[in-house]
């Protein structure tokens, strides 16, 4: 959080899966970065991590896999709330997969 605004500039990493509902739950989106882990990109470098708490901020992109699928977003916004699809959808941009 920025002291004098209040609001966050990163967010746990199971979080904002959830928030932006790739996982039903919490705890679901918790244990598959405990088991399968995440590619994380930010300002450049690029990292794995197998910890939920890892911390993303807007901009970071986002590499996981869901079933057979591997996913790459880029985050938009952090949100504050689990909402509806709609709102979900505004935290993230699918990035195009390389051929």
């Amino acid at each position: 959080m920025t002291p004098d605004t209040g609001v966050a500039t990163s967010v746990r990493a199971d979080v904002w899966l959830w928030r932006a509902r790739f996982f039903r739950t919490r705890a679901l989106s918790c244990a598959h970065v405990r088991k399968s882990g995440l590619r994380l990109s930010h300002a450049g470098q690029t990292r794995r991590t197998d910890k939920p708490g890892a911390g993303l901020a807007v901009g970071d992109i986002v590499t996981f896999g869901q079933g057979a699928d591997i996913l790459s977003v880029e985050v938009l916004d952090l949100g504050t709330r689990r909402g509806p699809v709609e709102e979900a959808r505004t935290l993230y941009r699918p990035l195009e997969s390389e051929p």
